[in-house]
């Protein structure tokens, strides 16, 4: 079984994936005292794997305390809603800033977090791509080719995961360039794409393993991060097709503050993600194949990264309230194409 099969049946369970002390270690039983959990969506596994040992390092360097951090992965929106019924996240690390705006209107984060770190609080970015099979045997270059007769799409559940509904939103952004703006002609696209959808995964990572592991479908629509990770693994398998029109992919961190402050790790919870927008952090999510927020290390990685994409941002919907309650409300979009 390859390694993120393994990683992804781990980090199911919640607080599964990764258990680092403050010498970078691993460890069980640690006696630490301070104890942070991070709760995050599923392609960020690899990635904070590597920066958990990163920022121990450094906090230690600090002069901070012994420190054990462990890690939750699933689909975005199945992880704040686990938040929200109890799993006692320090930080949360999601898809997309409305899974983080539920948890706040439960009560748990407070108002403001937006602002609380650089750039609406969005350490790293990406874009929708599409992962298909070594040859291209379908052709697929663009959205238009996803709802051709005998083309079977992979793409997880909007209503479970954060990376599904940046994949609809890019469709949809498409289509609306096409249509000249005619709502009912871009519905009629969409459900033409969605009828084309083999699996509907959860999450963005059983997506993947649907595709990539299980054989199953021509197309991924995918995390560009998770579509490079599935071609640094299989080389010589996969090709990775850049649709003319994307979509600007924000993540979202926050301290859950409820839990922090009961927990007293409010300062660590609060440094743990200030570290990611460091220099060292930044240039390990590039290596990771997020885009890094930092406009001069992100040219670092300019040979990597489609840097002339034309990417739609959440705004172009008004923002994340107004697009949420829009698609992937009970009874909207999403759900009245997917139901016909």
């Amino acid at each position: 079984m390859k390694k993120r099969v393994i990683a992804w049946i781990l980090g199911t369970a919640m607080a599964a994936s990764v258990v680092l002390t403050g010498c970078g270690g691993s460890s069980e039983n640690s006696s630490a005292g301070l104890e942070l959990l991070n709760v995050s969506y599923d392609p960020t596994r690899e990635f904070y794997a590597k920066y958990n040992e990163m920022f121990l390092e450094h906090w230690k360097g600090e002069g901070g305390e012994d420190v054990t951090i462990t890690q939750s992965h699933g689909g975005s929106g199945s992880q704040a809603r686990s938040v929200i019924e109890g799993n006692e996240a320090d930080v949360v690390t999601l898809a997309l800033a409305h899974d983080v705006t539920a948890i706040e209107e439960a009560g748990l984060i407070d108002s403001g977090w937006l602002d609380e770190f650089d750039r609406d609080s969005s350490p790293y970015t990406s874009t929708i791509v599409f992962l298909v099979r070594k040859g291209n045997e379908k052709n697929i270059q663009d959205w238009d080719d996803l709802v051709k007769d005998g083309v079977e799409v992979i793409t997880p559940n909007p209503k479970s995961s954060g990376g599904a509904c940046w994949n609809f939103l890019a469709a949809w952004a498409y289509q609306q360039e096409q249509d000249g703006d005619n709502e009912e002609a871009t519905k009629a696209f969409m459900k033409k794409l969605y009828e084309n959808v083999l699996v509907l995964d959860s999450g963005a990572r059983g997506a993947t393993n649907t595709f990539v592991e299980n054989g199953q479908g021509d197309v991924l629509i995918a995390w560009e991060n998770e579509a490079y990770l599935s071609m640094e693994e299989y080389p010589d398998d996969y090709e990775i097709v850049t649709p003319s029109v994307s979509i600007l992919a924000q993540p979202s961190v926050a301290v859950v503050d409820s839990n922090a402050k009961e927990h007293g790790s409010e300062e660590a919870a609060k440094a743990y993600l200030e570290y990611l927008y460091s220099d060292e952090a930044q240039r390990l999510a590039g290596e990771n194949y997020y885009r890094p927020s930092s406009e001069e290390i992100l040219q670092e990685f300019s040979d990597q990264f489609n840097l002339d994409m034309n990417l739609v941002t959440i705004d172009d919907f008004g923002g994340w309230d107004e697009a949420y309650q829009t698609f992937f409300d009970d009874g909207a979009v999403f759900d009245e194409i997917y139901s016909e």
